[in-house]
């Protein structure tokens, strides 16, 4: 028979660096989870992703059990690491903080395309385009699509 599931819990913690502060803590804590164990398992999966921001979404059972499925890094996060710069722009229509090639745009949507909702490299391309139009960030060159 299958475990009851109660909730689920949706966190953005460093890879390899899950310890039991805020937030991590309080979160589990709250659906009486072994926080330590989530801990343990979660910086032994994320080793080869240390110091990157990591999405994480851990599934609680009734019998206080827990299940995680560590996604890709948020296309924002991996927009600002391909750029070198530390944040987007607070005015992006106005001010432009980095460039990006269209090559570096490819590299990213290949990245996170199990995560995306779509079935074309073009298509995750298009969206991660306009994540970074909107964070104040040019693409140079032409569109693969538009030649």
């Amino acid at each position: 028979m299958a475990k009851e599931i109660t909730g689920y819990v949706k966190l953005q913690v460093k890879g390899g660096a899950a310890n039991p502060a805020p937030p991590i803590g309080p979160a589990l804590g709250s659906k009486g989870l072994n926080i330590m164990e989530f801990c343990k398992q979660f910086n032994a999966r994320t080793q080869d992703k240390a110091g990157q921001v990591v999405p994480v979404v851990i599934t609680v059972y009734s019998d206080k059990t827990f299940e995680f499925v560590i996604k890709t890094p948020p296309a924002a996060v991996l927009i600002t690491e391909a750029t070198k710069i530390k944040a987007g722009s607070a005015t992006p229509n106005r001010i432009k903080v980095g460039s990006l090639t269209w090559e570096q745009v490819k590299t990213i949507a290949e990245t996170k395309m199990p995560d995306l909702n779509c079935f074309t490299i073009e298509s995750a391309m298009r969206m991660i385009a306009g994540t970074a139009k909107n964070m104040g960030v040019t693409i140079s060159g032409k569109a693969p699509w538009e030649n």
